[in-house]
């Protein structure tokens, strides 16, 4: 464990506790945000619509935040985004203090009639804001990561920062978010905030600059347009097949997702008959497999092979939503889900890692984005579809049915990626598009000459 340390060194856990402390009020967020929507509408589209606009902004600020994190300094950036996160959350704890008075108790939003205008339209445009900036601060901080971490020790350094973010935000966060939750709505999204302001302190805490150096041969020459520079890196992502086909793969596997997950808060409640506590003991499930994933993702990786890994997630993403949306227990469901979530954690580690080691560093920014572009920018659009898909099945099914009907959608989305990622996804690809990027390095930075 102590060489583990020295490897990983003192910046990386500067990161790590900062990913960990912004990520307990993330968790916080996670049950106290979903749970001031269905206080304030139960509306299914406009509950989707929520989830739509948090991830609004992957879609059409994604570009151009990687374009950002080329040009600054990615530590700033990381600090900069985190520090305005304080401030919009702070804006909403007030927002909700003042109205927490005319707000259900947690425990009896299913009697909410009608919608809450001005809140529900403050919510909206907070949660745009938010992601705006969790976009660049996200895309900055997996971009930073290269620069203080060794490319061999990537895959355990990503799994290891999966893991706490995981146990921060489903294990620590919501049984607290809960408890301050039941205590008054507004106090969770307080602390939330000042989670976003130790976590800034503690990334510019950790010293030197982080500015990416442009090639040589470029160095001289007048910086690019913003155009031709995002052009650039989608160019490259574009020419590069296997990270094309992995980039377009994630994209349908996130509209899958959040075709369920858009209402998976109406569906707890609604037919699992979840309670604010039951919830969080839920997500603990969740949680569970999460870190499991985040630890295990390196030695699976090497045990099966990265591309058969990223085959089981597929296969098994279509095989879990089936089985939830045939649950009727919300124990089944967090084991269920708990799996689920051991092979997405897995997904996430060797993919990551794999783009911190072959895109070029200069570049890293941009493709980065791109890549999240096409993968993240279906989540919106994939929540949206959810909301609609139970409003109109709603219409000849029971409303239980409709709920559950997102669910069969998504499996059979995931059926047809598996088809699609194993014969392109293979284990041969990822370590040969490894191996060259490697190589390439060694020979640019003169390593081992």
């Amino acid at each position: 464990m102590g060489d583990v340390r020295v490897r990983l060194g003192g910046n990386y856990r500067k990161l790590y506790l900062s990913t960990a402390v912004s990520n307990i009020g993330d968790g916080m967020a996670s049950i106290a945000y979903p749970w001031l929507a269905t206080a304030i509408t139960r509306n299914p589209l406009l509950i989707a619509l929520v989830v739509a606009a948090q991830r609004l902004p992957w879609l059409v600020f994604t570009l151009p935040a990687g374009v950002i994190t080329d040009r600054v300094d990615r530590k700033k950036a990381m600090v900069a985004m985190d520090s305005l996160r304080f401030v919009f959350t702070l804006l909403i704890a007030v927002a909700v203090f003042t109205q927490q008075d005319v707000l259900p108790k947690p425990d009896a939003v299913q009697s909410v009639v009608g919608t809450r205008t001005g809140l529900y339209l403050l919510l909206l445009v907070a949660t745009v804001l938010l992601g705006s900036a969790e976009v660049l601060r996200d895309n900055a901080g997996q971009t930073f990561m290269p620069s203080i971490v060794a490319p061999e020790h990537l895959e355990r350094a990503n799994g290891r920062m999966w893991s706490i973010e995981t146990v921060a935000n489903t294990f620590i966060g919501p049984p607290l978010g809960s408890l301050l939750l039941v205590t008054a709505f507004s106090v969770p999204f307080f602390v939330d905030a000042g989670s976003f302001f130790a976590a800034a302190a503690l990334v510019a805490a950790i010293p030197g600059t982080f500015r990416v150096t442009r090639p040589e041969a470029e160095s001289s020459e007048p910086r690019p347009s913003w155009t031709v520079e995002l052009k650039e890196g989608f160019r490259w992502l574009w020419s590069h097949p296997l990270l094309r086909s992995m980039a377009i793969i994630l994209g349908f596997m996130n509209l899958a997702s959040n075709l369920s997950g858009a209402v998976f808060l109406l569906f707890s409640q609604d037919v699992l008959g979840v309670t604010p506590l039951t919830f969080t003991l839920m997500g603990f499930g969740f949680a569970f497999g999460a870190i499991v994933g985040g630890y295990a993702a390196p030695w699976m990786s090497r045990r099966f092979g990265s591309g058969t890994c990223l085959a089981i997630t597929l296969a098994a993403g279509g095989v879990m939503e089936l089985l939830v949306g045939l649950s009727w227990s919300w124990p089944m469901v967090a084991v269920v889900v708990a799996i689920g979530t051991l092979l997405g954690s897995t997904w996430n580690v060797i993919t990551v890692s794999l783009r911190q080691t072959i895109i070029p560093a200069h570049l890293l920014g941009r493709v980065n984005s791109v890549y999240r572009f096409f993968a993240w920018g279906m989540i919106p659009i994939g929540a949206l579809l959810g909301g609609l898909v139970v409003l109109v099945s709603s219409r000849f099914v029971s409303h239980e049915m409709s709920l559950r009907m997102v669910w069969f959608v998504d499996a059979g989305i995931h059926a047809v990626l598996f088809l699609v990622g194993r014969r392109v996804l293979t284990t041969e690809r990822l370590e040969s598009a490894r191996a060259a990027a490697v190589a390439a390095a060694v020979v640019e930075t003169g390593v081992g000459s």
